[in-house]
């Protein structure tokens, strides 16, 4: 089988561009420590590491998603549900990358208890 660009594939090697990506989060923390690396102006998440009040913006937000996804919660709303637990974990992982953890350090830790 041929993909569009003209390389051979097997049907069993093609992921489905819409499925979503086993490593995306680490892509995601990837992005989110090059943005604090660089701080591109026009980040939202460049802005979190240089926002006034510090990293009390990145608490704010993960207590405000926290309380949005527990109302989106108990209302069963799963779209909402969905769309809010990202939020918090991509402001969750901000925050690890401001303390300079990462993912590995929160592998670790979720391995340890089990």
């Amino acid at each position: 089988m041929s993909d569009p660009d003209g390389a051979d594939t097997e049907s069993a090697d093609v992921e489905d561009p819409d499925a979503p990506s086993e490593a995306v989060l680490d892509e995601l923390f990837d992005t989110i420590e090059s943005r604090k690396a660089e701080l591109p102006e026009g980040s939202y998440t460049a802005s979190l590491f240089t926002h006034e009040k510090g990293e009390n913006a990145v608490l704010e937000k993960i207590g405000e998603e926290s309380t949005e996804t527990i109302l989106a919660a108990k209302d069963d709303d799963l779209d909402e549900l969905t769309y809010e637990s990202a939020d918090l974990v991509y402001h969750l992982l901000v925050l690890l990358a401001m303390k300079d953890l990462d993912l590995d350090d929160l592998r670790a830790e979720l391995r340890d208890r089990f």
